[in-house]
């Protein structure tokens, strides 16, 4: 634990070690491919409290996808789908499942984004291209990272319209209440064997991130598996990319698990953060998202020596936490509040986690052990252990 703990000590002087060639401003949005747009956009209304934002499809122009754009608080997803056989989208979809095929970044530029990216290595995706609407012009460019996934440079200070030209605001009568969530907190990657370092330094080289925190296959083990991990981030602490990689154990990691079905390296999970997780947790497991299961009475007796100096600050009653499987730890700088759903579809890959800050800046390392417990003994049921 103090191995732990000392990895996540200067944090913020550790983030001003990042390069500024690349200034991002936050994430803009973040799509996913799917099967169905419009039941999955049904699925997130219900389940977790978005609302209807923006649509583009037949009705708008589009002839080949049909895309749903759903918003809760400064967070933005887009769900699309293809139309037809011919389109690219059923590639993606036949390979990984339902998966994050874009992460978009929100820029100043766009096409200084792009070159500064490229001419560092990056693949380009998308070209710096400008399109526009009697609401103004966006530009959007891209680049390549792990897998199939990409990075869209996103650039929208002319544009007054509702999301993107092509798209129109979609009004519907059907729009749950909001269950709490606030904005991406972090999004973590999975890539294989003996690619972590490979992205870590595509990252630091291309993006100018930081590697600001690193755990090691002896600080993430269990009885049965293993996995190395390292934090990326740009220089203002907005984007931040945890970076997986499997490690060698007794049985097969939850890494080598997603990597499997997702047919290789993409976004193992999106964390969002809530300023009330009991409230955001009780209302999500009234609406059917299910989570992972609640640690052993061991774990939450134990609360008092992980928070250590903490202890006064906490303001959760430990018993609805236990009651609701919510994950407690701490670093130098307060305490943090962590649960994590189970896959949102059959193959066992995307998940989300809601992620509740009182100070702290780290990742929840003192909650490894129990959560991959937790994750193995779903493993189990699935016989891919």
């Amino acid at each position: 634990m103090s191995e732990i703990k000392n990895n996540e000590q200067n944090i913020e002087k550790i983030f001003k070690e990042a390069q500024d060639f690349l200034p991002l401003l936050g994430t803009d949005y973040v799509e996913l491919y799917v099967g169905n747009a419009k039941q999955s956009a049904y699925y997130f209304k219900t389940a977790f409290g978005f609302q209807s934002f923006a649509y583009k499809g037949l009705e708008t122009g589009s002839k080949d996808v049909t895309s749903y754009v759903l918003i809760q608080e400064k967070i933005k997803i887009v769900l699309t789908t293809p139309l037809n056989s011919k389109s690219t989208v059923n590639d993606h979809i036949k390979k990984h499942g339902d998966g994050v095929k874009v992460i978009a970044l929100w820029v100043d530029d766009a096409t200084k984004s792009w070159e500064e990216t490229t001419s560092r290595g990056a693949k380009s995706y998308m070209e710096p291209t400008t399109e526009k609407d009697e609401y103004g012009e966006v530009t959007r460019s891209g680049i390549y990272t792990y897998g199939e996934t990409v990075h869209i440079f996103v650039e929208r200070k002319n544009y007054k319209g509702v999301f993107l030209p092509g798209y129109e605001g979609w009004k519907s009568e059907y729009n749950p209440t909001s269950t709490g969530l606030k904005y991406i907190d972090h999004m973590v990657g999975n890539v294989g064997w003996n690619q972590m370092d490979k992205w870590v330094k595509y990252y630091e080289d291309i993006m100018g991130f930081v590697n600001f925190l690193s755990f090691d296959d002896k600080q993430i083990t269990t009885e049965y598996s293993a996995l190395m991990s390292k934090v990326m981030s740009n220089g203002n602490g907005r984007i931040k990319f945890p970076i997986n990689e499997p490690a060698e154990g007794k049985r097969k990691s939850q890494i080598e698990e997603y990597l499997d079905f997702y047919e290789g390296s993409g976004v193992q999970h999106i964390a969002v953060a809530t300023d009330d997780i009991i409230t955001t947790v009780s209302e999500l497991r009234n609406r059917g998202i299910e989570f992972l299961s609640v640690p052993p009475d061991e774990y939450y007796k134990a609360v008092p020596l992980r928070l250590q100096e903490h202890n006064h600050e906490l303001k959760e009653d430990i018993n609805t936490l236990k009651k609701l499987g919510i994950l407690i730890d701490a670093d130098e700088e307060g305490y943090l509040l962590q649960i994590f759903t189970k896959p949102l579809q059959d193959r066992p890959t995307l998940f989300f986690e809601i992620i509740q800050r009182m100070g702290a800046k780290g990742f929840g390392a003192g909650n490894f052990k129990a959560l991959f417990e937790a994750i193995e003994r779903e493993q189990e049921k699935r016989g891919t252990l």
